[in-house]
């Protein structure tokens, strides 16, 4: 087993107090390299209201002089470190566990490294999140114990890159277009003039796909 270290839990972002999230769906936000909780959580306006958002601060730091947080350690263009990644996915679903309450369900949303931990917390439990969005991210190019479940089944999950993003490796980016079909009920969009980034436009797309999983029937 991959040792992770627990997310802080006096970092977290909340859109509601404890009192007035009852049985509301948790939104839960995963910020990019470099980046810390408040990044994400400006986007809380743009969502819909009925989630209970929760923005969260990745647990390690990034090499210096990056500032911010990190989630897995990111050693030159090509090379990620497979452990980490295991291990801070363990360490936000420990972080779930202890504060989903009476949550009607779980859903992801995360941007670039943050999008992989959000892929990489559906392949450990394919039934714990109810959808997931990916925001200039990518899906972990190594094989997960959940992926066979995973492909059968099949949660919703919005894939959004821009065209112009130097940041995301091609071959990662190639793997996770083949790869996403196989294992999920996917929906998305490129942008042309995006970069690294999140635009107006990619945020109404993803409040729309937002909207369509409060309205899906539950199972």
């Amino acid at each position: 087993m991959v040792a992770a270290s627990p997310l802080d839990p006096d970092a977290v972002l909340w859109s509601a107090p404890a009192e007035e999230r009852g049985d509301r769906p948790l939104l839960v936000l995963l910020h990019g390299y470099g980046s810390n909780e408040a990044d994400l959580f400006g986007l809380t306006p743009h969502l819909p209201a009925e989630f209970v958002v929760a923005a969260v601060r990745a647990p390690l730091a990034p090499r210096f002089p990056m500032p911010g947080y990190s989630w897995f350690t990111i050693d030159g263009v090509e090379s990620r470190d497979h452990d980490e990644v295991v291990g801070s996915t363990r360490a936000v679903w420990d972080w779930v566990d202890g504060v989903r309450g009476d949550a009607a369900s779980v859903g992801l949303l995360g941007f670039s490294q943050g999008g992989v931990i959000a892929l990489q917390m559906m392949r450990m439990r394919p039934q714990g999140a109810a959808f997931a969005v990916n925001l200039a991210g990518y899906a972990f190019p190594e094989p997960a114990d959940g992926d066979a479940e995973l492909a059968e089944v099949r949660p919703p999950v919005f894939w959004g890159r821009g065209a112009r993003d130097e940041v995301i490796p091609p071959r990662f980016v190639d793997h996770t277009a083949q790869w996403l079909p196989g294992h999920v009920d996917l929906s998305g969009r490129v942008y042309p003039d995006l970069a690294h980034s999140v635009s107006a436009e990619e945020l109404g797309d993803v409040r729309v796909f937002l909207e369509k999983q409060l309205a899906a029937p539950k199972s």
